[in-house]
């Protein structure tokens, strides 16, 4: 990287006041955003329900068995969508799980509003608790800044989530923070720079020579073979690209403990297609995508917890533009080895499906506020305690669905 770049980085992780490099963490949360709110009835479609067909006359997916791209049977009500084909294994074998009627107080309609309050974990009648929902939980964990790579976004921007992180960096890939100069080999460089620091025992010098170990152990994930992908299968662009370097990370034990990456697009209120199109498109790639993941870490499921979420869902019944306009309710993704997976959990709101009306977005129903998920994802992935979870959901009562295996 450039030398003024390679330099801020230096200079952060020096100034970390509670980094101690450690080089392990026990489990990663991977948390994905699909961004523009997804449309989780088609990726979870309620084929035994009648009204799903009605309310879209062409957008909804095929029964199961009754076309070439039809619903893939889960139970007696639901079924996936055929793009998520390469998660099918994952539920049967018990590692993913769906949440039904997850979201927020927020019935605006704004992307950005939703977005925020999201990440942020708040309700929209309380007082702000301040940063983002897993930066309030990493700030506090007495060890959440042993390793300067605790928490990662993998991207341009820090994610409103990771707001308030004792310690968080930005990237896109991981040797945007190697240590690249513009001459000489990089380990003779941080040869020359170790011996800079020399006997140095004062807080500077400790942390000039934790974050020459960093760049060390960044320099190994690039070439030893225990940290290279075993799957190929990674969709191609930048999902599929943060996922694959999401996997090196849990792979190198580098102390990762959240990982947040997004996958955007699914504001889809024109054309938004059935089992083609620009939504089943979307819904291939983060399949595809979740499905390398695992196996790409083959000896690693139990170190690591994915959750996809998003801002809200996309109302019942298709417009007139053949898509889809925003909805309330969604369905969350959870996959994990420690995942009570196999499972549609939350109740499926018959009665809260509506015509299109004036009075309300005929979406599904809210039965699950988003902090009781992510309270209950933090506990069972990161062994959050119940103080923990009271200080960064504050007032908040957690409703739990019993989505982890005891």
């Amino acid at each position: 990287m450039p030398a003024r770049l390679y330099r801020r980085h230096l200079g952060s992780a020096l100034l970390m006041p509670d980094a101690i490099w450690r080089g392990r963490s026990d489990h990663t949360l991977v948390v994905v955003f699909l961004r523009g709110g997804a449309d989780t009835l088609s990726i979870l479609p309620p084929y035994s329900d009648d009204r799903y067909y009605r309310s879209r006359p062409t957008l909804a997916v095929a029964r199961p068995g009754t076309a070439t791209r039809a619903a893939i049977r889960l139970d007696d009500h639901y079924g996936l969508h055929p793009d998520m084909l390469p998660l099918e294994a994952a539920y049967r074998e018990g590692r993913l799980a769906f949440v039904q009627g997850v979201g927020i107080d927020n019935d605006s309609g704004s992307h950005f509003g939703c977005q925020d309050q999201m990440e942020h974990g708040d309700g929209s009648a309380d007082t702000p608790a301040g940063g983002g929902w897993l930066g309030r939980f990493l700030r506090s964990c007495a060890d959440a800044a042993d390793s300067p790579l605790s928490a990662v976004a993998i991207g341009t921007g820090l994610p409103e989530s990771l707001r308030g992180a004792p310690s968080a960096s930005v990237m896109e890939r991981l040797e945007d923070i190697a240590l690249r100069p513009p001459w000489g080999d990089p380990e003779q460089v941080v040869a020359r720079l170790a011996s800079l620091y020399g006997p140095d025992r004062t807080l500077l010098g400790e942390r000039g020579r934790q974050t020459l170990d960093l760049f060390r152990r960044l320099s190994e994930l690039g070439i030893d073979s225990s940290t290279t992908a075993t799957s190929d299968a990674y969709p191609v662009g930048r999902f599929g690209d943060a996922l694959r370097q999401v996997a090196r990370l849990v792979r190198g034990e580098v102390g990762l403990r959240v990982a947040c990456l997004d996958l955007p697009g699914w504001d889809t209120h024109f054309f938004q297609g059935s089992t083609d199109g620009q939504q089943a498109g979307l819904i291939g790639t983060l399949a595809r995508g979740m499905a390398a993941f695992e196996r790409d870490l083959p000896r690693h499921r139990g170190r690591y917890t994915m959750l996809v979420t998003t801002e809200f869902g996309r109302r019942v019944y298709e417009n007139a533009s053949q898509g889809t306009d925003h909805g309330r309710g969604f369905a969350a993704l959870v996959l994990g080895e420690g995942v009570a997976g196999g499972r549609v959990l939350g109740p499926w709101p018959l009665e809260e499906i509506a015509e299109p009306t004036l009075a309300g977005p005929g979406g599904l129903a809210i039965s699950l506020d988003a902090r009781s998920l992510f309270a209950e994802v933090l506990q069972g992935s990161l062994a959050a305690t119940d103080s923990q979870l009271a200080s960064v959901f504050p007032g908040h009562a957690v409703r739990r669905q019993g989505l982890f295996s005891v």
